[in-house]
């Protein structure tokens, strides 16, 4: 079995998909427009102008697979009750994926050492995704 996360962007998933291209090496495996579905989405489930918005894509960061949406693009996007993990190699790793997918969010916990890792820390993006970035402890 495997459990793969399915974020909805609504409305904001194609530039999503660029800014983890950029952050932190992305790399979109498919995408596939509202448009180029071969069934219309039934009248009245989504709004005008959403044609090019995107129903569905895959991303992979690293070796996991996340899927992605635009969903009904109400352009309010709420991501709440998870979180996404960077395991980082190292400190120096740790601190530029933090600063990666932090750019435009909010810092919830700087990146600091603990008991469990040489770096951890906890930011979330300018999507409203959190992300956990830790560097273990050799």
């Amino acid at each position: 079995m495997n459990v793969q996360p399915y974020l909805f962007f609504d409305g904001k998933c194609e530039e999503a998909l660029e800014f983890y291209k950029s952050a932190i090496g992305a790399k979109v495996d498919m995408m596939m427009r509202f448009s180029e579905a071969p069934e219309k989405p039934p009248e009245g489930t989504m709004p005008a102008g959403s044609e090019k918005k995107i129903m569905h894509a895959s991303f992979k960061v690293g070796d996991t697979q996340i899927m992605a949406s635009d969903g009904h693009c109400a352009g309010k996007p709420s991501f709440q009750g998870f979180g996404l993990t960077l395991n980082a190699a190292n400190d120096a790793e740790a601190d530029r994926l933090f600063n990666a997918v932090g750019k435009g969010g909010q810092v919830q916990q700087p990146l600091t050492k603990t008991f469990f890792a040489s770096r951890f820390g906890m930011v979330t993006d300018r999507f409203g995704v959190m992300w956990m970035v830790i560097a273990e402890k050799s």
